[in-house]
């Protein structure tokens, strides 16, 4: 069994609303969007903090669900997804905004 100090950290998705992705541009994140549109492949969604992201090489979701993503920024507005889950339409995301700042504020709690 790993001890918690021995595990690499390095790869884990930081938590991220739209004004936290803007520090960690190059890096993976964890965030969850309100779908708008589909624009030619790239969802357009909002963020739990009501920015406006795209997010390249997601799986179709129906406007209006939520869905979590996992994936790299690649700017302070987009996102290129690995994985993806429709949350469905019923998801607080208010309490994961508030997850999203705890745990940028505590970054050792969620390694």
């Amino acid at each position: 069994m790993k001890k918690i100090h021995d595990m690499d950290a390095s790869s884990l998705p930081a938590f991220a609303n739209g004004e936290i992705l803007k520090t960690l541009v190059r890096q993976r994140v964890r965030t969850v969007v309100q779908v708008h549109r589909n624009d030619g492949g790239v969802l357009v969604g909002q963020s739990t903090d009501r920015h406006q992201l795209a997010i390249r090489g997601a799986m179709d979701v129906p406007v209006s669900h939520f869905m979590e993503v996992f994936g790299t920024a690649e700017s302070d507005q987009s996102i290129c997804a690995e994985v993806c889950t429709d949350f469905g339409n019923n998801f607080d995301a208010e309490s994961f905004n508030g997850l999203c700042k705890f745990a940028n504020k505590v970054k050792e709690l969620f390694l």
